[in-house]
């Protein structure tokens, strides 16, 4: 099954919420997104994202970004 531009959307947004926070331990941001994904969703867009070197998530489920622009800060 292909994934709607909505799911991709969503996606995307869960992994720019991860980049714009550096890092959120994974219970708390399912909690804050729970409405849109089933845990299964959430935690296969959170393996790939560990896949791609994206993210890593230590033994705790602390998701870190450590993808493009990791640690740098904004300038806005």
């Amino acid at each position: 099954m292909k994934p709607t531009h909505a799911a991709l959307q969503a996606a995307l947004a869960l992994t720019e919420s991860i980049r714009e926070l550096g890092s959120v331990p994974s219970g708390e941001l399912y909690a804050r997104v729970m409405g849109t994904f089933s845990l299964a969703s959430y935690e296969n867009i959170i393996r790939a994202l560990v896949n791609a070197k994206l993210v890593r998530e230590d033994a705790s489920h602390l998701l870190t970004w450590i993808g493009p622009f990791a640690g740098q800060v904004s300038a806005s």
